[in-house]
């Protein structure tokens, strides 16, 4: 897992030295460019490691905060609802550039503009979701980078079958506002199937979903639980974790995987 976060950084700091045409072409034109980088999550952790890694990719072309360069970060901390209003403030910004580093910033963002380029990570296939026409002529104003978490899903259900042999009911815990939730759980109930499992769909978008999510896991005799990889759900605010330790379904007694280094 560590492996393939460091390897998911390196993706980055490519794509943020990739991403300096429209920024040559706007300093010919006179005045400082402006970087807008687009965050479904929260600061921390993983997230500030790979805003990071983008800010890295963009020095090592030649590109830096304050000199020749100006970033404008927006951070929705997991309320993708927040993401539309985001991206329209960074195109008020006349912002140069969009980097989008997750699926659901990535999706406000297309739906933002469709002149300004946008650069993006995605755990989806890019042709799937509608962010471009193929892979290998993205066309419109998105390219970026997929890492195509989402065909990892149905191997990690496997290993936490193998893990957990015993286990014939499971729970996929996922957000349902993720352009990725669809694709993801059809592969999942998919891989399910023909491991001869039992998987419950159950649906978290906001805190006040969490401990609801938990008890229906709980009363579905759920015994073990994947959650999908997603910006809200991991990790956890933690405000929900300590809420969690109040229901019946907890992570000391059930055996649990997260999808949450496969992407985004």
């Amino acid at each position: 897992m560590r492996h393939r976060e460091v390897k998911r950084r390196e993706f980055i700091i490519l794509l943020g030295g990739a991403a300096t045409w429209p920024l040559a072409a706007r300093a010919q034109s006179g005045g400082v460019p402006v970087v807008g980088i687009l965050h479904s999550a929260s600061p921390t952790g993983v997230w500030l490691t790979l805003s990071g890694a983008f800010r890295q990719g963009l020095t090592q072309a030649g590109y830096s905060q304050g000199r020749n360069l100006t970033i404008e970060e927006r951070w929705a901390e997991g309320k993708y609802d927040r993401l539309p209003a985001m991206a329209a403030d960074l195109i008020r910004r006349d912002v140069a550039l969009i980097a989008a580093l997750t699926t659901p910033s990535a999706q406000a963002a297309k739906s933002a503009t469709a002149k300004i380029p946008i650069v993006f990570t995605t755990i989806a296939d890019p042709v799937q979701i509608g962010f471009v026409s193929s892979l290998s002529r993205p066309g419109g104003n998105l390219t970026g980078v997929t890492y195509l978490g989402v065909e990892v899903g149905p191997k990690l259900l496997e290993l936490l079958h193998e893990a957990v042999p015993s286990a014939k009911i499971m729970a996929l815990l996922i957000n349902p506002t993720n352009p990725n939730a669809d694709s993801q759980s059809k592969n999942l109930q998919a891989a399910a199937g023909r491991l001869g499992l039992q998987l419950h769909i159950i649906n978290a978008s906001t805190e006040g979903d969490l401990v609801p999510a938990f008890v229906k896991a709980h009363e579905l005799q759920t015994q073990a639980l994947m959650v999908a990889f997603d910006a809200f759900l991991t990790p956890a605010p933690r405000s929900s974790r300590r809420s969690h330790s109040d229901t019946p379904f907890r992570p000391s007694t059930r055996p649990a995987i997260s999808l949450r280094r496969e992407a985004s």
